[in-house]
């Protein structure tokens, strides 16, 4: 099975339970097909339903987008647990498959004695809400997971820029003294014997004999020399220009110690906000992901009246295609079954249908079908997929 689902409606028959047979007897070799519950939804007028199915196309992609962004940050945060993403996105208790197919409209939530445009407004407000709060809470956790980030690419690495505190000690230096200071340079490893030879000469006052290996790793050495103060700036410039690197580093214990504080404090910060920030995006995914699917049970009925007019008669439908290969053939039975809607006046209701109200159906839609078509996609995960 695949990950798209298609909502659609059609208009009633003698009754909804026939319209259903039809749709499902027709085309239940090439797709699962689920019916799609939607109340009685107070109608409006049509002026009123013209305005709000443009409004709830734009707040159908910004919910939908909102909700990919939660699912991508909450994969980002789980680093290396990233396996165990799906089975965090639980909504109201139940895996993403499980809710839309067995779809039940809260009414808690979401009165359906409230206006269309009532409805459609808590909706965006929720969904304004959660995208604020995620990037608060977003900008906040990744300050402190960059912070320690930086402190931990400082700690590996090339010798020539990682963190060095780890590497060396206290006996690796001359301390206290008012004319001598020890340095640390970085030499290639091919250029070894070149140190040797001339780490003595690239500046006067270098005490002899005092260069000594520290660490190195599989591109560079790290060595220690001796040498008066007022000489190294002297020094750093010779060793430049022999391709020696010497390194910006003060053996200072206390601010060594306030360093690996710094990085523990860090950590354990990251690991006290991670809990929290997992259970909130958790439960604001299972928010998010339910009023996304409002928003398509609310364009399926005002489309639907639209369309199909008054008295409300129509039968949605949840279809997931068996694969991929099979979509083009199922939309033409579909077609085939609907082709007698596709016509300039359809619906026997009260709302005749004008070319206003023509184009407005397929705002947003790269093709026109006969009956009410939306695409729900619950692969949400994949940056370049959306439905429509």
């Amino acid at each position: 099975m695949t990950s798209e689902y298609w909502l659609i409606s059609a208009p009633g028959e003698k009754t909804c339970q026939e319209t259903w047979d039809r749709l499902n007897s027709t085309t239940c070799d090439l797709s699962m097909n689920h019916k799609f519950a939607i109340p009685d939804l107070k109608v409006g007028t049509l002026d009123q339903l013209v305005g709000l199915s443009d409004d709830l196309v734009k707040l159908d992609n910004y919910a939908e987008t909102i909700t990919r962004k939660l699912v991508q940050y909450f994969s980002e945060i789980l680093e290396d647990q990233r396996d165990k993403l799906y089975e965090n996105l639980q909504v109201q208790g139940k895996d993403i498959s499980h809710y839309v197919t067995k779809f039940q409209w809260d009414t808690a939530k979401y009165p359906v004695k409230q206006a269309l445009r009532n409805i459609t407004e808590i909706i965006s407000k929720q969904v304004t809400q959660i995208d604020a709060d995620l990037k608060s809470k977003a900008t906040s956790y990744n300050a402190l997971k960059n912070s320690l980030s930086a402190l931990e690419r400082k700690a590996t690495g090339s010798l020539l820029t990682k963190d060095l505190s780890e590497i060396v000690k206290k006996s690796d230096f001359v301390l206290d003294s008012e004319y001598l200071i020890t340095v640390l340079v970085v030499v290639p490893r091919a250029l070894y014997k070149d140190w040797e030879l001339k780490y003595e000469s690239l500046a006067n006052m270098v005490v002899p004999r005092s260069s000594r290996l520290i660490f190195e790793d599989a591109d560079n050495g790290l060595f220690s020399v001796t040498l008066f103060r007022k000489v190294v700036d002297e020094y750093r410039t010779h060793c430049r220009e022999n391709k020696f690197i010497v390194r910006d580093f003060v053996y200072d214990e206390h601010l060594l110690a306030q360093g690996k504080n710094e990085r523990n404090r860090l950590a354990a910060e990251k690991n006290k906000q991670f809990g929290p920030l997992v259970r909130w995006l958790k439960i604001n995914f299972s928010e998010m992901f339910s009023a996304w699917i409002h928003v398509k049970a609310l364009r399926v009925f005002v489309e639907s009246v639209l369309r199909y007019g008054l008295p409300v008669n129509f039968q949605a439908a949840l279809m997931q295609p068996n694969k991929r290969a099979v979509a083009k053939r199922l939309k033409d039975l579909l077609n085939q079954l609907y082709a007698y809607l596709d016509v300039g006046n359809m619906g026997t209701g009260n709302f005749e249908m004008t070319d206003d109200v023509n184009k407005l159906l397929s705002f947003g839609q790269q093709e026109y079908y006969p009956y009410v078509f939306l695409k729900i996609n619950t692969d949400l995960t994949d940056s370049n997929v959306k439905s429509r």
